[in-house]
């Protein structure tokens, strides 16, 4: 392990006034996004797609690292630059999705655990080898009256951890995502103590397993009350609750922290990051953005497959990239 390479990667990618853009997106999750559009699924369009996302103008003024997806990381583009290069030129740094999906958890109904562990030591060593300089798992962490059980929180946090290290030993940032799904009725109280305990799980399985603190990232959802609840907290209250679980129950040298935005709605992800960044009072780390239909969904309705949209899609795009960097900074204006 490589330290110093480790926390220079995290300084690249928590650097102001950027963010992460996620487009990893699997490619049944890619066609389910084409469907809605009605774009036909093929792996041209989904070439064609991404690389409308990565050749918009200035992107790098407000992105610093892509999130890619297997095949996207080994595909060329139209140029015939392989899109892990094209991004390094624009001084954009690769990063992988390695994980291999959510499935469903045995023995506890309705909870899942990630896989991918299998394999992932050789599979790392030839993303590093290629370029890689950061990594993404994703852990499904569901809210309901009986769960989520301690046995899901603990299997998904030991997981989490086991890939932390893997990357690490191959000198890749690992990005730990522990996503606590809005789906539910549940209250932002439920919210916030799913959220302690998730957290406290993770951050004492990857202090066992040695992981570096402060080469990682951690990519977490906002303490926020499930979609079906009738009385949801108001923004101001989720940015205050948010801010707080992080400060109690994050290490202080983690190595920054970036969000997902987790079935919010593009204006509620950027004025909640926005109110949380006007608030912050010298925390420890950057709190920023990594963020996939926040800043691509509104792009994606436009293009429509249409290569007469592209630019106009394009100029979307940016400018919700944009809006994601200022609310990154708390300069955001409503």
């Amino acid at each position: 392990m490589n330290i110093r390479m480790l926390e220079n990667t995290v300084e690249k990618m928590m650097e102001s006034p950027k963010g992460l853009l996620a487009m990893d997106e699997s490619s049944p999750t890619c066609a389910k996004r084409f469907a809605s559009v009605g774009i036909e699924d093929s792996e041209n369009n989904r070439r064609r797609y991404r690389e409308l996302l990565v050749t918009t103008p200035s992107l790098n003024e407000y992105i610093s690292g892509a999130i890619l997806f297997d095949e996207t990381f080994n595909q060329k583009m139209s140029t015939g630059d392989l899109f892990r290069d094209f991004l390094t030129k624009i001084n954009i740094l690769p990063g992988i999705k390695v994980d291999t999906g959510a499935k469903d958890f045995s023995g506890h109904h309705d909870e899942k655990i990630t896989e991918g562990l299998d394999g992932l030591r050789d599979r790392l060593a030839d993303y590093s080898s290629k370029g890689a300089k950061f990594c993404k798992w994703r852990a499904v962490i569901t809210i309901g009256e009986t769960i989520p059980s301690n046995a899901c929180i603990l299997s998904n946090s030991n997981s989490l951890a086991r890939y932390a290290s893997l990357c690490q030993e191959n000198d890749l940032v690992p990005i730990v995502e522990p996503e606590i799904l809005i789906n539910g009725d549940h209250d932002i109280i439920k919210s916030d103590k799913v959220s302690q305990i998730t957290l406290e799980s993770l951050f004492e399985q990857l202090d066992i397993l040695n992981v570096n603190i402060a080469g990682t990232i951690l990519k977490p959802s906002m303490v926020i009350s499930g979609d079906k609840n009738k009385k949801r907290a108001d923004t101001q209250t989720v940015a205050e609750m948010t801010l707080n679980r992080l400060v109690e129950s994050c290490p202080s040298n983690l190595g920054g922290v970036a969000f997902l935005s987790g079935g919010q709605s593009d204006e509620e992800a950027t004025e909640h990051l926005n109110i949380m960044n006007k608030k912050k009072s010298e925390l420890p780390w950057r709190v920023t953005f990594s963020y996939a239909r926040a800043i691509q969904q509104s792009a994606l309705n436009y293009w429509r497959g249409k290569d007469d949209n592209a630019e106009k899609a394009q100029d979307i795009l940016k400018n919700r990239a944009r809006l994601c960097s200022e609310a990154s900074m708390g300069s955001l204006t409503t």
